[in-house]
């Protein structure tokens, strides 16, 4: 679990920047055009041996009858993905900043300060008037608090799903 809650914690900055793009591609989402959708249909070819039945080819027939349909199903799935994605990286950054509010004494400002202000231990031992043994002991109490947060978390998941 430590693993987890470390990696948040490296990976904080890079997590917030990704859930702003997916923000900003489903707030601006087009989905692929026509046009875009036609070309890939017209220069797809099935590999292997070809038979040529008649002198017509019903290619342009295809693709005029089936472009539409398959460019709203693959634009339908390609927003899904994006919005899933979305719902889960938010719901992990509001988890982690609530459980960083949760912890005891002045630890939430601490850890506040360390991870989402992105402090370095120099500022945190000054700010904080303590040595940077004493910054590496709070950090390592305040991973062990949101460990136990987190456990709660799952155990209430599973919990959920089993009743």
């Amino acid at each position: 679990m430590s693993e987890r809650i470390e990696k948040i914690i490296k990976e904080y900055h890079r997590m917030k920047k990704e859930r702003n793009c997916l923000e900003h591609q489903i707030r601006n989402f087009k989905g692929i055009s026509e046009k875009e959708m036609i070309d890939s249909m017209n220069f797809h070819s099935p590999e292997g041996e070809r038979v040529q039945t008649s002198n017509i080819s019903n290619k342009p027939a295809s693709i005029a009858l089936n472009y539409h349909e398959r460019m709203e199903r693959i634009n339908q799935e390609w927003y899904e993905h994006l919005e899933k994605q979305y719902l889960m990286l938010d719901e992990e950054i509001r988890f982690f900043e609530a459980a960083l509010s949760a912890l005891s004494g002045y630890l939430p400002e601490f850890m506040t300060d360390m991870v989402i202000n992105g402090c370095t231990w120099d500022y945190l031992c000054e700010h904080y008037h303590i040595s940077r043994t004493m910054v590496a002991k709070n950090r390592r109490k305040a991973i062990r608090e949101l460990e136990e947060l987190y456990e709660k978390r799952e155990d209430e998941m599973v919990s959920y799903m089993l009743s």
